[in-house]
């Protein structure tokens, strides 16, 4: 018997529909650089950027708190949603993922590391000057979503190991850049607040180990105490979502077998159950079973995937897009000697381009000559340096370290420039070479 679909089913299922496509959320944030793009060059600009500048806070008392643009707010407010997943995400490939077993995990974990020395070394050969050298942070970051966007882009033409490859890789550059800004992008640290944020994480890892799976346990703690705390500590509020992702259990309290047994038992009890087709409602015993089984299913799944479930196509499909909007805005309304009279956007540019495909490749390769690793079944040295190209849009991550390495607006749009060039022809690039690889060897 077919069941009636509600209205409100009908204006959800094409968001349901678009978010089972990963390659979605990479066209949304697209679009969402291009309209920054627009209004940063039109006639709205002025109102663009006001608005950006504009201030939110907290008041109590008569006393204004954290009070900080609506810029800030996005870069360091809503941007912890997505290091937050992206905590999730690197704890999940911990406990269960790619980067579970040790001997399967070295490759990637080393191209991800070679991925961000090459950049960073690209950027300070360009970049020695004192004044322009802390922002070798920036082209050492790779952007999950545009990458692998582009690589179900591809579809069957890219074997599945590359992407799973990818995507470890990826996860390991994120926890790369989260160390980066941990330790060289925080300023005038407040030993006082650091604690107090430290005691709150101590505090949710006992939650975890006395067995407390409550969400809301860890949201009321880990926002109002470890982000709260590090977001006056001077440590970047961001890392403080990644600690608190750590805490959340990732173990089933009822095994599958289990599971299967106790819903078994309980249908057979709901089927025995005579139903009266005259009321529309559920008996009382009919109730409780059903009760039971929800009950049972939340023991059998984690906290961690279920958060992750919920928080991820909020992340893609609204954090980095407003992100995008915010910080994707540059003006392109300067003179060349302007935009080069730093070599900061050169030594991005080339970070990402060609820093990226020496350290993915070098590494990888240098590991597989050894005899440590060895490349994942359907993975060749040509579809490596497909990888590697790839691996150059820096996009998300980039613009995000670069709003922290300088305070200078010149500078930042620099920086932006070279990123948005290197991930422009890194994506296109990437893009156009796997494809071309493919044909060959399908027609060989």
């Amino acid at each position: 018997m077919a069941t009636k679909n509600k209205p409100i089913d009908k204006i959800v299922a094409p968001f349901r529909q678009l978010t089972k496509y990963e390659k979605s959320g990479s066209i949304i944030l697209f679009i969402s650089v291009v309209t920054a793009l627009i209004l940063a060059n039109s006639p709205l600009k002025d109102l663009y950027h006001h608005f950006l500048e504009n201030t939110l806070g907290f008041q109590f008392d008569g006393k204004t708190y954290l009070e900080h643009s609506i810029l800030h707010w996005i870069n360091d407010g809503l941007m912890a949603i997505f290091f937050f997943v992206v905590g999730l995400e690197l704890k999940k490939e911990f406990v269960a993922g790619e980067l579970a077993q040790p001997k399967k995990a070295m490759l990637p974990i080393v191209a991800a590391i070679g991925g961000m020395i090459g950049p960073a070394t690209i950027y300070l050969i360009f970049n020695a000057n004192p004044d322009t050298h802390h922002g070798w942070g920036i082209p050492t970051a790779t952007d999950i979503a545009f990458a692998l966007g582009v690589l179900m882009f591809l579809g069957n033409k890219v074997p599945l190991s590359l992407k799973i490859f990818l995507l470890a890789l990826a996860i390991v550059d994120d926890m790369g850049a989260v160390l980066v800004i941990a330790l060289f992008y925080s300023s005038d640290v407040s030993l006082v607040n650091l604690s107090i944020g430290l005691t709150f994480f101590a505090i949710m890892l006992i939650g975890n180990k006395l067995g407390i799976r409550s969400a809301l346990f860890y949201g009321i703690i880990g926002i109002g105490g470890v982000w709260s705390a590090f977001l006056l500590s001077g440590v970047h509020a961001t890392i403080a979502a990644v600690l608190a992702a750590f805490t959340i259990p990732a173990e089933v309290i009822l095994k599958e077998k289990e599971y299967i047994k106790e819903i078994q038992n309980k249908l057979k009890s709901f089927e025995q159950i005579d139903p009266d087709d005259q009321i529309p409602t559920l008996k009382e015993n009919q109730l409780e079973i059903l009760e039971e089984i929800q009950y049972d299913t939340s023991l059998a799944m984690t906290p961690l995937q279920k958060l992750i479930n919920i928080f991820s196509p909020f992340t893609t499909f609204v954090v980095l897009p407003i992100f995008a909007l915010a910080n994707a805005g540059i003006s392109l309304d300067f003179e060349l000697e302007t935009l080069f009279s730093t070599h900061i956007a050169i030594g991005v540019g080339l970070g990402l381009l060609l820093g990226k495909v020496i350290g993915v490749v070098g590494s990888t390769m240098l590991l597989v000559k050894l005899g440590i690793g060895k490349l994942p079944e359907g993975m060749t040295f040509k579809n490596l340096i497909g990888l590697g190209i790839l691996a150059s849009i820096g996009f998300t991550m980039s613009i995000f370290v670069a709003s922290l390495a300088f305070d200078n607006p010149l500078y930042i749009t620099q920086a932006k420039v070279g990123i948005f060039t290197a991930s422009l022809i890194g994506g296109i690039l990437g893009y156009v070479y796997l494809s071309a690889i493919s044909k060959k060897t399908n027609n060989a």
